[in-house]
């Protein structure tokens, strides 16, 4: 009599797959490995995953890619987090403006390390080891020296000016690299209705505000949009900024666990889809005799000739 073979017990791996520069894994010149960590989302405010490469010498984002039932072969595993991840530079100091824009409401200057502390996200306080950290604070708040310690105030002009330039930058990269937007995308994709010179720099200031957006609140989001002299959009649904029309891999991946002991099994997957009551009946019948269904679309054999 054959025996059932038996299923192999659910083992959870502690890997995935995931698209990263190899300087944004390099060890050597630190002790320290790079590290996930669970830090506050500067635009949500939702807790969002993030890698601190080694020595927290670089701050990266991670966004995922995924679609339903996708694993990964691993070796001679099978992966059940089909995500494809996504490592990329971030600027640390969008994820600490948050804590200075705060403190800044007190209306006096403070020691930098005593503004960037979360009981919540107790990794916030590493942000400050980055090396563009200390050194890009004069972009976004005031200093004031007192013998070797360095005071802060968050400053809202200073903050305007820096996020215009990084739209102002992000501009001259979509241009450069001739990418279309705003009106161009519709003229280029189906019929082109406008000339090139018909074109203003405002689509292109809108899309960069879009993209630059992804980093910031709401009321920061629209102060910039103030700033760059820009009108709000009247049709939101139709001229949605990108900030709006995500697509799946620009999504931030949201650490609703720890994720810190690269431990695939945190990333949730969803639930399977509960079946329905005639779809249930189906499974139970007794399927014997009964032909499949391609079996009535498969070429019949010829009879041979006498």
């Amino acid at each position: 009599m054959a025996t059932k073979k038996k299923r192999t017990p659910n083992v959870q791996n502690n890997s995935w797959v995931v698209i990263a520069a190899d300087s944004s894994i390099d060890s050597q010149k630190h002790d320290s490995e790079p590290a996930f960590v669970r830090l506050r989302n500067p635009s949500t405010d939702a807790t969002s995953l993030y890698m601190l490469s080694s020595g927290d010498v670089q701050l990266f984002e991670v966004k995922a890619f995924e679609e339903d039932f996708h694993s990964w072969f691993v070796g001679q595993t099978v992966q059940r987090d089909g995500r494809l991840l996504f490592v990329t530079p971030m600027d640390p100091l969008y994820l600490i403006m948050p804590y200075l824009i705060k403190s800044g409401k007190e209306g006096k200057f403070q020691p930098v390390d005593q503004v960037v502390v979360d009981e919540e996200f107790p990794a916030c306080s590493r942000l400050l080891r980055c090396t563009r950290s200390l050194a890009s604070l004069h972009h976004i708040a005031e200093e004031k020296k007192v013998g070797k310690q360095r005071f802060h105030q968050y400053s809202h002009e200073k903050t305007m000016n820096w996020l215009k330039k990084k739209v102002e930058r992000t501009v001259g990269v979509l241009k450069g690299r001739n990418i279309s937007v705003g009106e161009r995308v519709k003229s280029t994709t189906y019929i082109r209705v406008k000339s090139e010179s018909d074109y203003h720099d405002e689509d292109y200031l809108r899309y960069a505000h879009g993209l630059i957006s992804e980093y910031l609140s709401d009321d920061l989001s629209k102060a910039l949009l103030k700033h760059l002299q820009l009108p709000e959009l009247t049709s939101p649904k139709e001229t949605e900024p990108p900030s709006k029309k995500r697509k799946l891999s620009d999504k931030p991946v949201e650490a609703e666990e720890d994720y810190t002991k690269f431990n695939s099994a945190d990333f949730a997957r969803k639930p399977p889809k509960k079946m329905t009551a005639a779809q249930k009946s189906l499974a139970k019948a007794d399927k014997t005799g009964m032909k499949t269904m391609s079996s009535f679309f498969s070429p019949k054999a010829k009879a041979e000739k006498r």
